[in-house]
């Protein structure tokens, strides 16, 4: 089992069994919030500053500017100006960092699975998938490092990877709704800039949007990626207002992974917020609704098939740290525990929940989103969900904002925020949405996609 493990006591996500509890022990370096570690089997060691030579100049100076805690008194955020304090240089060097990232992501992967046929065969077609959608990639890629309305590797908390990036719509004069994406990513390839097309398609229709990143494996197990996706969701909940957010508009979103981590996030902040015996960060009162995009709710059913499809079971169970503990990161097996069921305020302390999916979803099927739908509303949760025929893991977050106009994540997340007013009365796209790649080449694509 994974030493950082320990860290999840932090947050107090995570409650194992005594037995699973003592056999847990600090690696020398962990980073241990002492305020909040509630445990005395962990012995941890003195909370300490990464280190920050990845972070950019622009970076170094948000980190001093927002403090992680407290209020940001006297602080405008205005991402037109911090654009213009970047040098050339600079804009450079971030770029640079984000591709070094990005590769050593995909040599993290080769490691940790080794090179099979299948990885062999899934590589080839992710090459020939990503080369159709080029033109399309290119044109996000110069909006994400070049738009003054974005605003990059926002600094939320004190781990690796815990910066999130934010997208400003171009009408600011008002508190806008905000949108807090958690990426998907197999909890190993996340990354915060996957939400790119995203982002961009809905500040272009009045929102903010925050793209949360995390640590993924081998850096961190499951248990860390909850404890940055919960820090995370405090950071942009505290700081809505400050952000031109509308507090009391803020939905979640998560894709794949990020829909299990969200869902799960969810449900043990229920848990905790209704049996009201430790001080939480933020409250579920402050989510107005969560949209689960492709994503898996029960990992013991969907072992075999991530098996079959790649992702190794010995490797899936080291991201779940260990296969018995791997209930207390389901969440179908949360909904059934004794710790939910036993709570009559839990469940009805869970925002709506709307749960998207296609039916050529090689990746997770889409009868995953079906079953925890019914599993919520057998609780007294509202939960919907959106079936679209023909529709693969990817094209809710790629293909389609590839295609301009309309697409259904974007119009499903508008849907939630706006929800009581007629679509006509819903705020143009500012730019208008257009297409970014030939129709043809996104159907070949949509052939040739591994996911």
């Amino acid at each position: 089992m994974a030493t950082s493990a320990s860290i999840s006591f932090s947050a107090g996500l995570y409650d194992p069994p005594d037995a699973v509890r003592d056999g847990l022990h600090a690696a020398e370096g962990d980073t241990f919030d002492l305020n909040l570690l509630r445990t005395k089997s962990v012995n941890p060691t003195p909370l300490k500053r990464k280190s920050s030579e990845d972070v950019s100049r622009l970076d170094r100076l948000l980190h001093r500017r927002v403090s992680l805690g407290g209020k940001c008194q006297g602080l405008h955020l205005d991402p037109e100006t911090e654009q213009k304090a970047m040098t050339i240089g600079n804009k450079i060097a971030h770029a640079a960092a984000e591709t070094y990232l990005i590769t050593r992501l995909a040599f993290i992967l080769l490691r940790s699975f080794g090179v099979g046929y299948q990885w062999i065969q899934k590589a080839i077609f992710l090459v020939i998938y990503a080369a159709l959608l080029a033109p399309g990639f290119a044109q996000v890629g110069w909006y994400y490092f070049q738009s003054p309305r974005v605003w990059r590797s926002v600094v939320y908390g004190p781990h690796p990877r815990n910066r999130l990036d934010l997208y400003f719509p171009e009408d600011r004069t008002k508190p806008r709704p905000v949108v807090i994406f958690i990426t998907g990513g197999a909890w190993i390839i996340g990354y915060k800039a996957w939400g790119a097309l995203l982002g961009q398609s809905l500040s272009a229709r009045g929102v903010i949007v925050a793209c949360l990143d995390y640590r993924n494996f081998p850096q961190g197990t499951v248990i860390d990626m909850l404890l940055d996706v919960s820090n995370g969701i405090s950071w942009v909940l505290e700081k809505a207002n400050e952000l031109g957010g509308d507090p009391q508009s803020v939905v979640l979103v998560g894709q794949s992974a990020g829909a299990h981590l969200g869902s799960l996030a969810l449900l043990k902040h229920a848990i905790k917020e209704a049996n009201g015996l430790e001080r939480l960060n933020w409250s579920l009162k402050q989510i107005r609704a969560f949209v689960g995009v492709s994503g898996g709710y029960n990992l013991h059913e969907l072992m075999d098939h991530f098996h079959e499809q790649g992702l190794y079971r010995s490797i899936f169970e080291k991201i779940m740290d260990g296969k018995e503990v791997m209930p207390f990161f389901s969440p179908e097996a949360i909904l059934e525990s004794k710790a939910f069921a036993g709570s009559e305020n839990a469940a009805k302390l869970v925002p709506p929940v709307t749960l998207l999916h296609g039916t050529r979803d090689k990746s997770i099927p889409h009868q995953a989103s079906e079953r925890f739908a019914e599993k919520l509303k057998k609780h007294g949760i509202a939960a919907t969900t959106r079936i679209f025929v023909g529709k693969s893991h990817t094209d809710p977050i790629i293909q389609d904002p590839l295609r301009g106009g309309k697409d259904d994540l974007m119009e499903a997340v508008l849907a939630v925020l706006y929800e009581g007013i007629d679509e006509g009365g819903w705020p143009a796209a500012r730019p208008a949405r257009r297409r970014m790649v030939p129709e043809p080449l996104i159907a070949l694509a949509g052939r040739a996609c591994p996911f």
